[in-house]
């Protein structure tokens, strides 16, 4: 059973948002709430079912965390990824 934890990147699967990266912020039983700095705040995460959402194999230490934090993680992941298609 995959384990959703509040720290993890995922990639929205479903929704006007598909493909976008997102930083989980909380957990419940079959959602998880998402944040990714610009749009989608700390104070006001998107709403979305576990369903439609794949976890990418990141995790980050949320303590102490905002909304700059969360662009900075999302800003080197996507670094990473450029680094690996070239």
């Amino acid at each position: 059973m995959i384990e959703y934890k509040a720290g993890m990147l995922a990639k929205s699967k479903a929704g006007h948002d598909k493909e976008k990266i997102y930083v989980i912020t909380a957990v419940e039983d079959a959602y998880v709430y998402l944040a990714d700095g610009f749009l989608r705040k700390l104070a006001n995460p998107k709403k979305k079912k576990k369903k439609h959402i794949q976890l990418i194999g990141c995790q980050f230490e949320l303590s102490d965390c905002d909304d700059v934090k969360i662009k900075y993680i999302l800003k080197q992941y996507q670094k990473e990824v450029e680094k690996k298609d070239v």
